[in-house]
């Protein structure tokens, strides 16, 4: 009998049929196997169904020729009479029907470093639970569970197939795992990491407000926790003898099942590394990127000069149709219940592909095919030394010292130009890519390491077991793979082909089209550093130095410069310590004066310092019906010439007293980090606004309070810190530019010496207090 009728009539239970290896298994079945049924188990996602999910996969590229044959409904109506979706995920399985025929379990943790608890949890405990499930519901069905060649562990030379040479207990190791979660968690929470990562968030955000800290710091908790949980996961398994956490768990996982199949047959499938396909469902299909696509894309831009491994080495690269076709012969060979199948799929035993092939065939690829750099022609490929472990290991981390000293730097530039955001950026792509080769190389370190050879004698045999027609049809010997054809035509063209289409102009991401109209919705602008390009210490200069002569002007000047490194301590603790600082030099003012001040002199010096490209966006949003808020820390007076623009304005008001002249203080405290969210949010409650679909512009990190508060934030020239959050987070980044002459002389001879003397005095203030808006 051939495959199709061995397999016929037969209900298939597939898991994880929304991954690589499910999908391309159920598109096989669904396209050769008309008279065979599947089941899936199929975990909701969000709003999303089990059978919303199976739906929505059919539009992926693996369907195309099952759509182009049948049509989308025709395919729709075949998956709706042969699949039947159980909605349920490995925590919490449902009990399974008791006619199912096959089960072929390719659900599981596939990541290398994994968290010890999620490895265990999905790699141990969710076979426990789908045995459970099938017994529950009544299933005797033939078990065949997808597992890892490399669960042979940190071994050398040859393995055959078989069950594990190993007497770790698997019950002592899912109990650990199970605690340290919970030790990880206490530990993350003692005095001593507390204080350290509320030290950290405060290095980083201080200026945004108490609460932007205390966030800082939790996320920073967290991500210990989560690094520790890796950590422990990788120190257990290779203290136990083998690679990584996702290796181990497998492992175990497959003792699990020797010791409790029980009644079942038992058939063990462990693939190598499973690679694009070679032919089915098309030449290069392939789903995400898997073991070797990151690397040979990082090599093609140029980004990895070397790698530790030895040049004779094996790399076992197995194309996923040949796995599926070699999952569908398993599936129909029924082993005796009381001697389980083991089959290994490889192709490093009789069709061997080394590290120095590899590495020849993808950069005769680039050569002849180099990735496009923008602007820039092609991209020059490394030669590599094989020079060792240990020399790519040294390079890697001068490599860390230099992004960290540099990053360390950067981070006390004060200034936000543009200049300094294109330097930002550029140490952010070096940091990625730092990061990107430590990661990979702390996670192929262990697998470099282990030399082996799987052997894939039954495999062969079962191959060989097959009719003539299915051996050509469903065939899965890895001889038939010819490496440069493979790698050089069907692999590295398929995993490039994302970077060669055209693409839109780079991150950071803008703003285009125009703003929804509607009702209760709010456009929050901050006035100094977005709308205009100012500070409270330059709105400072201009009013009070425009009212000075020449010897008292100096002595301000001078007392000004002294008092600059008490503005930047006070600013880089709290925006509104350097506001109280510097509006304490008002003292003695007439109000009625500084208004004059800015009719005559200071308010023409600001509208010549108005950003168009934010006077724009404030009209666009007034037009589309939004309510318009300037939210300052400037003086209320100063803020007047902008009024006539804004619903709403919201600024620093000086305190008056019984003499009619400003004492130095404000009359209440200042907006400032998270006060300008709290203000934000109790402002939308008084005028019937959804913050959700608010918008908010600033540019400094001390803002970030206020840019979360809203559903639609914009960074604008932001300072270094507010960009990368904004980078991280996807919100729009815009430049907007002072116009053209911005520095006007006007008026009168005293107007133009106080302008001057503020340009003047511009350079320092920006430099030394920089951030402070």
């Amino acid at each position: 009998m051939g495959l199709r009728e061995r397999l016929a009539g037969r209900r298939v239970l597939v898991t994880g049929v929304t991954g690589f290896m499910g999908e391309a298994l159920l598109e096989r079945l669904l396209s050769d196997f008309p008279e065979t049924s599947v089941v899936a188990l199929v975990r909701p996602r969000g709003s999303h169904s089990g059978s919303a999910r199976v739906t929505r996969m059919l539009r992926k590229p693996a369907f195309r020729a099952l759509r182009e044959q049948m049509g989308a409904a025709g395919l729709a109506e075949l998956v709706a009479r042969r699949v039947e979706v159980i909605e349920g995920d490995l925590a919490s399985v449902p009990d399974l029907p008791a006619d199912i025929d096959v089960v072929v379990h390719c659900a599981g943790e596939v990541s290398f470093d994994p968290p010890i608890d999620d490895a265990f949890r999905i790699n141990v405990g969710g076979l426990q639970e789908l045995l459970r499930a099938l017994r529950a519901g009544g299933a005797r069905p033939h078990l065949v569970h997808v597992s890892t060649a490399y669960v042979a562990g940190l071994r050398s030379g040859h393995i055959a197939e078989g069950p594990l040479p190993h007497e770790v207990d698997w019950r002592v190791e899912q109990a650990f795992a199970s605690r340290v979660r919970e030790q990880i968690e206490d530990a993350s929470r003692s005095p001593e990491n507390s204080a350290r990562f509320r030290r950290a968030g405060r290095v980083r955000f201080e200026a945004a407000g108490a609460q932007t800290v205390s966030g800082e710091a939790e996320r920073l908790r967290r991500e210990w926790v989560a690094r520790r949980l890796v950590s422990a996961g990788g120190e257990r398994a290779q203290v136990l003898g083998w690679t990584d956490a996702y290796t181990f768990t497998k492992a175990l996982g497959e003792r699990w099942l020797e010791e409790h199949h029980g009644d079942l047959p038992l058939t063990v499938i462990r693939p190598s590394i499973i690679e694009s396909a070679l032919r089915r469902p098309f030449p290069g299909w392939i789903e995400g990127f898997k073991m070797a696509e990151p690397l040979i894309l990082a090599y093609g831009r140029g980004e990895l000069p070397d790698f530790p491994a030895s040049p004779d080495a094996v790399v076992d690269i197995i194309p996923i149709d040949l796995v599926v076709n070699a999952t569908l012969a398993a599936a129909a060979t029924v082993p005796p219940v009381d001697s389980p199948a083991y089959y290994t799929v490889c192709s490093g035993f009789r069709n061997p592909l080394r590290f120095q092939q590899l590495y020849e065939h993808v950069r005769e690829y680039f050569l002849t095919d180099p990735l496009p750099q923008r602007g820039r022609g092609a991209i020059g490929v490394p030669q590599w030394p094989f020079a060792g472990a240990a020399a790519a290991e040294s390079r890697l981390r001068r490599s860390e010292r230099l992004v960290g000293a540099a990053g360390r730097v950067l981070s006390q530039v004060p200034t936000s130009s543009m200049r300094v955001r294109q330097v930002a950026g550029q140490l952010e792509r070096a940091q990625a890519r730092v990061a990107f080769l430590r990661r990979y190389s702390d996670v192929y370190r262990a697998y470099t390491k282990a030399e082996l050879v799987y052997v894939d004698d039954a495999t062969r045999v079962l191959h060989e077991s097959m009719d003539a027609s299915d051996q050509v049809e469903f065939g899965f010997d890895p001889c038939a793979i010819d490496w440069e054809h493979y790698l050089c035509r069907v692999h590295c063209p398929a995993v490039t082909a994302v970077l060669r289409r055209p693409r839109a102009a780079a991150s950071p991401r803008r703003l285009s089209g125009h703003l929804p109209a509607g009702e209760g919705v709010l456009a929050v602008f901050d006035l100094d550093g977005a709308v205009a390009s100012a500070s409270v210490v330059e709105s400072y200069l201009w009013m009070r130095l425009s009212d000075l002569g020449g010897v008292a002007r100096v002595r301000e000047l001078a007392g000004l410069a002294a008092a600059l490194p008490g503005y930047v301590r006070a600013e880089r603790r709290d925006r509104g310590h350097l506001m109280r600082a510097v509006y304490a030099r008002y003292a003695g003012v007439d109000p009625l004066e500084l208004e004059r001040l800015v009719a005559q002199a200071a308010g023409e010096v600001l509208l010549r310092r108005v950003r168009p490209a934010g006077i724009r966006r404030v009209r666009e949003h007034r037009a589309a019906g939004h309510r318009t808020v300037l939210l300052t820390g400037a003086l209320e007076a100063v803020t007047a010439p902008l009024a006539p623009l804004f619903d709403d304005v919201v600024a620093a008001r000086l305190e008056v007293g019984p003499d009619g002249l400003c004492t130095g203080r404000l009359a209440s405290s200042p907006l400032v980090g998270d006060a300008r969210a709290a203000f934000v949010a109790h402002h939308a409650r008084l005028v019937g606004a959804d913050l959700s679909v608010s918008w908010a512009y600033a540019d400094s990190q001390s803002d970030l309070p206020l840019l979360r508060a809203v559903g639609n934030p914009v960074a604008v020239n932001p300072d270094v810190a507010l960009l990368q959050v904004a980078r991280g987070a996807g919100w729009p980044v815009e430049e907007w530019s002072v116009a053209a002459g911005s520095r006007l002389v006007v008026g009168s001879r005293r107007e133009r010496v106080a302008v001057a003397a503020a340009a003047r005095a511009q350079a320092a203030v920006a430099l030394r207090v920089g951030g402070a808006r």
